[in-house]
């Protein structure tokens, strides 16, 4: 026997506004709401608040987990916050989340900066903090505002992305074999530009010129202070990086794809999902896509997409990979 972290609890926090696919035809004539929905797998997307950050959205979803009853915030350990949008610079977010949240003082808490495969390194390092013995309780929060990054008639990225955010509780249990792991990465850093957002750090300060907005040859319109993403690159990196890695990870666990009750990827898009899903042979019944009414929502696409696994209560063999900007990908064994 020996100490391992768990899945036990996942709740999920939308904002109340939601861009619909009716809404951007509207901007797009030459691209209808149905001609969306087939290229993309997304009907709607929720939109954060001009004042509302990636704090106030997983705040929210932690209020709504510790609302089921099944821990409180005087339980918690270890803070884990996972965004690219953060509030401040400095300070860290998670100092705030703990304020506001109402957790004790004598807990550690950081953001770690990644995206698609954030949720997935995330748990790995949960894993390793109730296995070490630093913590019984880890909340991880997982939350972005892709959409105060995207000009407005950008369509590729505007009609792929959503806001959105994800409280998981992993624990620590007494078990014979780990019920998270093992664990692979993978990190290519010359695909960073693929997908990047070029000005407003200090390598690139935003300036009059950096705000300068350009017309693309697909007539997308963006300056360097916003989201650019290579779709094709993306896409290449994905069908090559994925499957390896899935590989990876079942001589790791000793394992087949027909072991795992359900496979949960990150929810790019439905186009390359469903191109995963048949290069890897899964079958549709356990092969999970949750993103129709909540679009890309960056790293939080996984746990959203397990939220009512677990909720359930059915035990569960799963398989995880999280997988793009930086490019960074993961994929991780669960048990639920």
């Amino acid at each position: 026997m020996g100490t391992s972290g768990k899945i036990v609890a996942i709740a999920s926090h939308l904002p109340e506004r939601v861009l619909s696919n009716d809404d951007l035809a509207a901007l797009y004539p030459s691209w209808p709401a149905d001609k969306i929905l087939d290229k993309t797998g997304v009907q709607t997307r929720h939109i954060a608040a001009p004042d509302e950050t990636a704090v106030d959205l997983a705040e929210a979803a932690a209020k709504a987990l510790f609302a089921q009853g099944r821990v409180a915030p005087g339980d918690i350990d270890y803070l884990l916050f996972c965004t690219q949008a953060p509030d401040h610079i400095l300070p860290t977010s998670a100092c705030i989340l703990q304020r506001r949240l109402g957790l004790r003082t004598d807990i550690g808490a950081l953001d770690f900066n990644l995206g698609c495969s954030g949720f997935v390194y995330g748990l790995s390092m949960a894993q390793a903090l109730i296995a070490s013995g630093q913590a019984r309780r880890v909340l991880l929060l997982t939350a972005d505002t892709y959409s105060k990054l995207i000009h407005p008639m950008d369509r590729g990225v505007r009609s792929l992305f959503g806001d959105g955010a994800a409280a998981t509780l992993i624990e620590a249990v007494e078990t014979d074999a780990p019920a998270l792991g093992p664990f692979v990465f993978g990190t290519d850093g010359s695909g960073a530009e693929n997908l990047i957002v070029p000005a407003g750090g200090f390598r690139q300060p935003r300036t009059a010129e950096t705000a300068a907005v350009t017309e693309d040859a697909s007539g997308n319109l963006r300056s360097a202070d916003h989201l650019y993403m290579n779709g094709a690159a993306i896409m290449t990196f994905t069908l090559g990086a994925v499957p390896a890695a899935i590989d990876k990870l079942l001589a790791r666990a000793g394992a087949a794809l027909d072991d795992y009750d359900a496979v949960v990827l990150h929810q790019a898009s439905a186009f390359i999902l469903d191109r995963l899903r048949r290069k890897l042979a899964v079958p549709e019944d356990r092969f999970v896509i949750a993103l129709r009414d909540w679009g890309n929502t960056v790293s939080s696409t996984i746990p959203m997409a397990l939220e009512p696994l677990v909720r359930d209560g059915r035990p569960r063999r799963v398989l995880l990979v999280g997988f793009g900007v930086g490019y960074s990908w993961a994929a991780a064994q669960a048990f639920l």
